[in-house]
Order: C-alpha cells, then sequence, then structure tokens
C-alpha cells in the first residue's frame, strides 16, 4: 500500500493543484537557497498508482529573508521567491500560479492518533476509510499549530493488527493509526503570505524530510525501516520510514549554515571566503597530508592579498568536525528519544545540500552506528548534473508529492469539492482507486 499525506491546512481550502496543460511547480525555500522545478506530467505509461514527471524548468537562488526555515525578511524572502520562479517560468516557457511548498522550520512535531469506528455495510470500502481519516483529523486540534500531514501508517479489523489494505475485508470495527505531524501557525502563515506576494497561491505543502525520502529512497528502504536525515542550511530535519510511511519526523536548528559561520568567526574571514573553503577545502574528518596543506584565509576588512593568513587544512577541519559532531548526536538523541529508532534498522540515508561535505557520511557511519549513503533524487527526468544531487532532493520530492496527494485536482479552477469534508472523501476515494 501506497501510504500518503491528506496534504497541508485549509490554505484557503485550495486542493494541489495540476495545470491546464499539465504542469505541475515546487518551491523549496531553504535557508541557504529557494529552488523551483516546474515539471510535466507525462502521458501514457503510468508507474507505481502516478504518471512519470518530466522537469521543463528550474529555477534557484541564494536564499535572503529566511532563517533557519522561518521568513525573518518579508521584503528579502519575497525578492529571492520571485528570481528563483522567474528563472524556472523563462526556462519552462510557462507561467505558473500554484505552488506546491517545501517547509524545513515551524518545529515539526510527529504525533500518532488512533482511531475506531462501526462498519456500517460490515464490507470495508473507501467511505470507511475517508471517514476514519477525517475523524482523525477533526479530533487532533494542536494549540497554535496546523495539521500539515495526516499519514495512515496501520490499519486494523476487528482488532486485528498489521492490516496493509482494509479494502474489501469484512468485520464489525475498523481501526487506524494516523501521523500526524504538525508546524507552527506563525511561521507557516508567513511563509503563505510571503509567496501571495510573489502572485503564486500555495496549492499544498510538505515538510522537508517527508519529500526528500519520497525524491531518494528506494521502496525496499521504505517498507523495511530507514531514517532520512536531511541536512539544510539552517536546520537539519529527521524523517523515519516504515512499511511504506513516513511514521515520525523531527528537526533539530542546526546546518550547513552553521559550520560556515564557525569557520568565518574561527578564521576572521568573510562568510563568502567561508563559505567557499568549506565547499573546496572543508572535511568532517581528519587527513595525514591536513598539517602539510596551507590554505589562504583572506582576513575581514583586508583588501590586500598580502595580507591573507595561512593556516594548515587541519584548522580548517578542527572547525567543521565539532559541528557536524553535534548536529549527528542530536538527531541521534531524537531518534532514540523518539521510540521509533528501531523501526529504521540500521539504514540512513544523508540527502540536503550539507550532506555533500567530505566526509560527512563517513562520520555519520561512526556517530549513528548505522549503514549510512548519501541520496539523490531517482524519480525524475530532466534533471541536470548541476541540479540533480543531493540538495534538491526536497524540491525533486515536492513533485512526486503532487502525485500520491488525494487532494489534486485535474484544473487549479476546480473548487467544487474544496469546502465540504464529503468532496475530501470522494478524492481520497480517487486517490484509493488510482493507486491499488
Amino acid at each position: 500500500m501506497n501510504m500518503v499525506s491528506l496534504g497541508s491546512r485549509s490554505f484557503q481550502g485550495r486542493p494541489i493543484a495540476v495545470g491546464r496543460s499539465g504542469t505541475i511547480a515546487a518551491l523549496d525555500v531553504g535557508s541557504s537557497k529557494i529552488s523551483c522545478f516546474i515539471a510535466r506530467i507525462e502521458a501514457g505509461r503510468v508507474a507505481n498508482g502516478h504518471a512519470p514527471v518530466r522537469v521543463i524548468g528550474i529555477g534557484h537562488q541564494v536564499s535572503r529573508g529566511i532563517r533557519a526555515g522561518t521568513v525573518v525578511d518579508m521584503d528579502a524572502a519575497e525578492e529571492a521567491i520571485r528570481v528563483a520562479v522567474d528563472a524556472a517560468e523563462r526556462m519552462a516557457g510557462v507561467t505558473i500560479r500554484d505552488v506546491i511548498v517545501g517547509v524545513s522550520g515551524g518545529e515539526p512535531k510527529s504525533q500518532t492518533v488512533g482511531v475506531k469506528a462501526s462498519v456500517a455495510a460490515n464490507e470495508i470500502g473507501d467511505n470507511d476509510l475517508g471517514r476514519l481519516i477525517g475523524h482523525a483529523q477533526s479530533n487532533f486540534q494542536p494549540d497554535g499549530r496546523d495539521v500539515l500531514h495526516a499519514i495512515p501508517t496501520n490499519y486494523s479489523v476487528d482488532d486485528s493488527r498489521g492490516v496493509r489494505d482494509p479494502r474489501g475485508m469484512f468485520g464489525e470495527r475498523l481501526g487506524v493509526e494516523v501521523h500526524m505531524v504538525s508546524a507552527l501557525r506563525g511561521p507557516l502563515r508567513n511563509l503563505e503570505l510571503c509567496i501571495e506576494r510573489c502572485h503564486l497561491s500555495v496549492a499544498g505543502i510538505a515538510v522537508s524530510p517527508y519529500a526528500s525520502g519520497l525524491a531518494c529512497l528506494v521502496e525496499d528502504e521504505m517498507d523495511l525501516g530507514v531514517a532520512v536525515v536531511d541536512m539544510g542550511g539552517g536546520t537539519t530535519s529527521l524523517g523515519i520510514f516504515f512499511e511504506g510511511a513516513m511514521v515520525y519526523c523531527d528537526s533539530v536548528s542546526i546546518g550547513g549554515n552553521h559550520i560556515t559561520n564557525d569557520i568565518a568567526r574561527g578564521l576572521s574571514t568573510p562568510l563568502s571566503h567561508a563559505e567557499r573553503m568549506k565547499t573546496l577545502y572543508g572535511s568532517a574528518l581528519a587527513s595525514p597530508s591536513d598539517e602539510r596543506e596551507m590554505i589562504d584565509v583572506p582576513q575581514v576588512g583586508e583588501t590586500d592579498a598580502d595580507a591573507a593568513n595561512h593556516i594548515p587544512r587541519s584548522m580548517l577541519t578542527g572547525i567543521i568536525q565539532p559541528r557536524l559532531e553535534e548536529t549527528f548526536e542530536m538527531v541521534r538523541d531524537r531518534m532514540d528519544a523518539s521510540g521509533y529508532g528501531r523501526l529504521a534498522g540500521r539504514r540512513v540515508v544523508l540527502t540536503g545540500g550539507a550532506s555533500q561535505l567530505n566526509g560527512a557520511r563517513e562520520l555519520a557511519t561512526r556517530m549513528l552506528d548505522k549503514q549510512v549513503r548519501v541520496g539523490q533524487p531517482i524519480r525524475l527526468t530532466g534533471l541536470a548534473d548541476a541540479t540533480g544531487g543531493p540538495a534538491f532532493s526536497t524540491c525533486a520530492g515536492l513533485l512526486t508529492y503532487s502525485q500520491i496527494s488525494p487532494l489534486d485536482a485535474v484544473g487549479a479552477d476546480d473548487d467544487s469539492e474544496m469546502g465540504s469534508s464529503s468532496g475530501q472523501f470522494r478524492r481520497f476515494g480517487r486517490w484509493l482507486k488510482e493507486n491499488f
């Protein structure tokens, strides 16, 4: 069974929209970069319940006005979003009006809600599933937070647990455990307002570890258990997948930008040079040649190249390694405290821009005591090498998310079913028919 999110909060009740020309757009608003993918749904062959997606437009821009995934400067963030979207639109030759947004801020939290209900006709159908999950959503109202995802993780029929697909089965009571993912309402509203100022509508929203997992995990990993660690610029997000569904997510407010700031402060060099040094010479692990290899470090406020300081590469490694160790320790502690760490087994997939740092995978293997690989998007066509790496996993996963969400619509203007719960159930039924 393909587990799925029931989408974002209301966001004016808009479902995930597919344009009249079969195009969809994804917008990843991160702390280090803002990226936009525009894709076309290819007609014909259908794989894994949804049509293949080909990327036709790509735009990305250095992030401004975003810190730890949260908007801190509305004007700067709006300008960065406009530039990224405009570049993607020019490349694709289309104009978009709805975007699916990936978020890493807002302190996402997980909670599992279990509900049970009687089955009227004894044979379980689509309406029973939709009614039950809708009941779980209506009963979960966290203070000051909005529910982003309601993901069914486990069904039971007459108290027999472990049912993957209860449709067509007979029973008197149907139960479901729903993984609720919520985030703080304020940061979400600010992000939505910023996007609306760019004359765009938020058609759907997904937390970054969920989108990244959809982009770079293979099906066996999702079924057997795996932890996705999305290492962004301002946050590091954690998602645990088991039996095809994300069962837990969390985040820590440490990312690649913190490493850059540590280098800039520790070596008294401008942030731009600190980022360059991290990319070209940075490593999470020491090597025997580090003491002999010298690096030029321009000093803050100095314009004369001769005033540059010369340091061994080991000093740079000594700044990077402790920060990465702290990050992986916090991820490990969150996994252990959640109680879901055992479901991830011994498999971890690193993704996100900061995961490309030399030695990050090896350090994660040692700190987490698990098998670690670096993941990148595997389910899209049309991505160039420069935009097909781990740094773009979230944006690529948002396109996959748009295909599996039951809140999709044939046209962006089809609002006839938006406001009613029965409309949600009908859309959920359509998704069930397409995915089973």
